[in-house]
């Protein structure tokens, strides 16, 4: 590795690969989001977003995104002339989800322009496998490939940990791990995988692809035993603050998980939402969640419970 090396990371989950890489004094630039370790908070900011996480309902969300979007638009900027005064060399950004992160092409041509001699670099994650791939790649572009492997081998240790329990348990729950509130979204991309691994199995999902919007119906007839909710960049307090503005059909009480009251919020943006080495923490977290007489129970740092009285039913003859 160049001793000057300088790194600007448009991603959350890049940010949180340099720095497993050891890398994160050569970190010259990350976005509004990027938030772990702690550390990076007080590096520049080279993003922002359009829209308030904060004060708007998932629905809201929902809505401003795909206006945003239909019409070609972005829902992040580009701190252009900061990207300029920073004179990175690499460039890590992603051209798998508009709604994650800027534009790829946004910050191609932000290059092109501000820093002709920056190398960017794409990162494409579907699954665990390309997540790895990813860290391995990083590793080798900024001449730490031997720290790279290492690490991945120590993630991909864990999991064998994991399977060498789960692979043999007949009692595999049923889960749905909702992606998103209102509408509700069926999960993709590593998500299916991570449900497996844990010893349990994946309601709607779709291994390795993306995504995409459900209805309450489908979920209510696949009648899943375990209900965990992931909405894309929420915490766990996040969770349950939209909740209170969240209303579900009538027969979505019906559900064995909100019956037997296993339903759950979990960090869903350090352990599902972002392409990085914390999957594998949120594969354990899952596996407590399913399997707590082998696992162990998840703390509330990681998963908690979400009590019946907070799941706003909506009746068919309410107001």
């Amino acid at each position: 590795m160049r001793k000057k090396l300088r790194i600007a990371s448009l991603l959350p989950s890049s940010t949180e690969i340099v720095c497993l890489l050891g890398l994160e004094e050569n970190l010259v630039g990350v976005t509004h989001e990027c938030d772990f370790p702690t550390s990076v908070t007080g590096k520049p900011q080279l993003t922002k977003s359009r829209i308030s996480h904060q004060s708007m309902t998932s629905r809201e969300i929902d809505h401003a995104v795909r206006s945003q979007l239909d019409g070609h638009g972005s829902i992040y900027d580009l701190n252009t002339e900061m990207l300029a005064n920073l004179k990175p060399d690499i460039i890590l950004t992603q051209e798998l989800c508009e709604v994650c992160a800027v534009s790829y092409q946004v910050v191609k041509q932000a290059a092109k322009l501000y820093v002709a001699d920056a190398k960017v670099v794409s990162l494409e994650p579907n699954t665990i496998s390309d997540i790895f791939q990813n860290i391995l790649f990083v590793g080798e572009i900024c001449g730490v490939k031997n720290i790279a492997e290492k690490a991945v081998s120590e993630l991909k240790d864990r999991i064998c940990r994991i399977k060498e329990k789960t692979n043999s348990i007949a009692n595999r729950p049923k889960c749905f791990m909702m992606e998103w509130l209102e509408p509700p979204f069926a999960p993709g991309h590593w998500v299916p995988e991570q449900v497996e691994i844990a010893g349990g199995i994946c309601l709607l999902g779709r291994k390795g692809e993306k995504s995409v919007t459900t209805t309450y119906e489908e979920i209510i007839e696949a009648k899943p035993e375990v209900l965990v909710l992931i909405p894309c960049g929420y915490y766990i307090e996040d969770i349950f603050k939209q909740l209170e503005n969240t209303g579900f059909p009538e027969d979505f009480a019906s559900i064995p998980a909100i019956k037997n009251g296993e339903v759950w919020a979990v960090d869903a943006t350090s352990y599902f939402s972002r392409p990085g080495p914390r999957v594998v923490d949120g594969i354990e977290i899952l596996a407590k969640i399913f399997h707590p007489e082998i696992f162990g129970r998840p703390d509330e740092r990681e998963a908690k419970k979400v009590p019946k009285n907070l799941i706003r039913i909506l009746r068919a003859n309410s107001v």
